[in-house]
């Protein structure tokens, strides 16, 4: 039996005032990392992070990626070197927060504004769990990082599509049932936390957000796909 989309989900679809969307009412990410910033601290609930080049025009308000998760600026230090977040129980839970200390790196960006280019992928900041880190493994002037993964995310990931790990927009290189891997250029691991990040290390991962829409909208139609 060949199942039937209905009109109303026609993937491919482009919606009214598109181009709006992005830059004004949502807050998107490309998973290019500007700066490694280091935790002055984090009591569990607010987090003051110090950097240099996020700061040259962050503002109150705004939201900034930290270590992959999207959060809100509330506080900026006069002197212009810290900023101060705030962390809710949900964002605890699905992060490694919980094993942050003073001086730690975590990998920033600030979000995207409309018209700039996407270096990477449509980041959210919206992280979708813990993992941990299988092996890193040298191959030529690369690293290949196998990280292991639930079947929630598993199911969201495709060969040579997107992935974010701590924030870093990365192409998957192939996967099986609980694991993918990552090639990671000397660039990348020289800019970001990767280089910090050894067999054993826990990471925020989000899956292609893109692959969890069409995941959600072709369910209900699973049982007619396999007949």
């Amino acid at each position: 039996m060949k199942a039937t989309f209905p009109e109303k989900i026609r993937l491919f679809d482009t919606p009214p005032n598109a181009s709006q969307t992005i830059g004004q009412n949502s807050n998107m990410f490309s998973g290019i990392i500007e700066e490694v910033g280091t935790v002055v601290s984090y009591d569990g609930e607010t987090l003051v992070v110090s950097a240099k080049q996020v700061l040259d025009d962050l503002k109150i308000s705004e939201s900034i990626m930290v270590a992959g998760a999207c959060l809100t600026v509330t506080e900026l230090a006069k002197d212009g070197s810290t900023f101060t977040v705030e962390t809710v129980p949900e964002t605890r839970t699905r992060t490694n927060y919980g094993d942050l200390n003073p001086g730690d790196s975590v990998n920033l960006e600030r979000a995207l504004r409309y018209g700039d280019r996407v270096g990477g992928h449509m980041v959210q900041g919206h992280v979708d769990g813990v993992v941990t880190v299988r092996s890193v493994i040298e191959d030529g002037n690369s690293r290949v990082i196998v990280i292991e993964a639930p079947a929630n995310i598993i199911d969201n990931v495709v060969e040579k599509g997107f992935i974010t790990v701590d924030g870093t927009s990365l192409t998957i290189v192939d996967s099986n049932a609980d694991s993918f891997s990552i090639a990671i250029i000397p660039y990348t691991f020289d800019h970001t936390t990767f280089n910090q990040r050894p067999e054993g290390s826990k990471v925020n991962l989000e899956a292609d957000v893109t692959a969890k829409y069409v995941a959600k909208l072709i369910e209900p139609y699973l049982d007619d796909i396999s007949k």
